[in-house]
């Protein structure tokens, strides 16, 4: 996972409203203003790469089946967005057809991308930090969460600062932080926390996109809790991380459907 330092988004409220292995189981309106502060990259590694004495566990033996199954997402996780690729140019526009049904896109470099959250009107600069994954993952959350995805996308819950996180590039953050926290660009995995993952991966191929929808609606849960604004983001993101760590270690946890945060997502 590359680093790179940039400029962030903040997005002032305006109204409310706006393959390898296959033993898998499968299962409003915004004003837009440019920054100075890295959110991707440089500025995220410090959030979610960091190493702490309590990670410094021997690496786990995993099961023919959980090798074969983290095989396969790191595949994924290896993917980098390319704009000249036909698949990826129509999973991004799919993403706009889910977020904005009602809207027509002018094309794949548009103003019009700002409404969701990027950075500039190419989204593709801002996959860098996290891969082609990163759209896999919104995708997903658009399409098996809708309720919840537009809940997020519009910032139509709770009392919202002023100065909102940008969707999108909050997104992409959140896929570059849970392969971080789950260590998955590893062999095996050498923190309890990646082990757990991995047998609910082995039952779920699905699993990381799932843990990614918990993942959103947990920061923002906790961005609403914490009374954040733009400045908070990576204070929010550490205590997310530490929440999704307690709660995949909780003893009666048998899939992330019993995650206590699953409850807050609503299709």
């Amino acid at each position: 996972m590359e680093d790179r330092g940039g400029s962030f988004v903040a997005v002032r409220r305006i109204s409310q409203g706006l393959e390898r292995g296959n033993t898998c189981h499968s299962t409003s309106g915004a004003e837009v203003v440019a920054g100075s502060a890295a959110w991707l990259g440089r500025g995220l590694s410090c959030v979610c790469a960091q190493r702490r004495e309590s990670d410094a566990r021997p690496s786990f033996d995993l099961t023919l089946a959980q090798e074969e199954c983290l095989q396969r997402l790191q595949n994924r996780i290896d993917v980098h967005y390319d704009s000249s690729v036909p698949e990826h140019q129509e999973a991004l526009r799919a993403l706009w057809s889910a977020s904005f049904p009602e809207e027509q896109l002018s094309g794949l470099i548009s103003e019009q991308w700002k409404e969701m959250g990027w950075q500039g009107k190419d989204p593709s600069t801002d996959f860098r930090g996290g891969g082609y994954i990163s759209l896999e993952n919104l995708l997903f959350f658009a399409r098996n969460f809708p309720k919840s995805f537009q809940d997020l996308l519009r910032k139509l819950e709770g009392d919202r600062s002023v100065w909102e996180y940008p969707f999108a590039v909050a997104g992409v953050n959140i896929t570059f932080m849970l392969i971080q926290m789950l260590d998955l660009e590893a062999v095996k995995p050498r923190t309890l926390v990646g082990a757990t993952f991995l047998k609910f991966l082995a039952e779920n191929e699905s699993a990381f996109d799932l843990l990614y929808c918990i993942t959103f609606k947990l920061m923002d849960h906790q961005w609403l809790s914490m009374r954040a604004s733009y400045m908070d983001f990576n204070t929010v993101m550490k205590s997310t991380r530490r929440q999704l760590e307690n709660e995949l270690l909780l003893e009666d946890i048998t899939r992330l459907e019993d995650l206590p945060s699953y409850r807050l997502l609503t299709r």
